[in-house]
């Protein structure tokens, strides 16, 4: 992996611990409202599929060592395989999705990070949601009240403000000659 590789997956991989914390409750939901989600979307955006992938890696990593970079500035293996320990679980196979299918689509447009965005969010629901169903002992129905529902519109904007975002970013890294495009 190269120099610039590595220090862009390492600032994503900050990017998600900053934007975690930007977190508050959401009555009636199990998990807080936070903007980790919008770390994941800007990744896959600006990262290839790989160190996009690895950056989310690096980010359960560091929390699974204790470290407080979860939402609320939490850590350790307790909140990996606690109630939402299934979202966190998710980023980087969302990473990987938004990252790429657009690669396999031919390059990363809006339209290209919006087909990505549909599978990623999927799999967070479905890997948060069924490790919900089993750490509280719920049924589909319960999770998908507690879990999903609250969170499908806030994370549906945060992949179109992020995406949009991390194009953005993406087509500067290239004007810049700071990626290959």
């Amino acid at each position: 992996m190269k120099t610039s590789q590595m220090a862009s997956t390492a600032l994503c991989t900050a990017a998600t611990v900053v934007l975690s914390q930007l977190a508050v409750p959401l009555p009636g939901a199990g998990a807080p409202l936070s903007l980790s989600l919008g770390a994941v979307f800007l990744c896959g955006a600006v990262l290839p599929w790989r160190s996009a992938a690895l950056s989310q890696a690096l980010y359960l990593l560091l929390g699974a060592a204790g470290l407080p970079v979860f939402a609320n500035f939490s850590g350790g293996l307790g909140r990996l395989a606690g109630p939402t320990g299934g979202f966190l679980v998710a980023y980087p196979v969302m990473a990987f999705l938004l990252a790429w299918i657009p690669q396999k689509l031919g390059r990363k447009t809006p339209r290209t990070l919006a087909a990505a965005a549909v599978p990623a969010l999927a799999a967070c629901y479905v890997f948060g949601a069924g490790w919900y169903m089993l750490t509280a002992q719920v049924g589909l129905a319960a999770a998908l009240t507690a879990m999903v529902l609250p969170f499908v519109a806030v994370d549906a904007a945060k992949a179109a403000v992020f995406l949009t975002a991390g194009l953005a970013v993406d087509k500067a890294l290239q004007k810049a000659r700071l990626r290959a495009g």
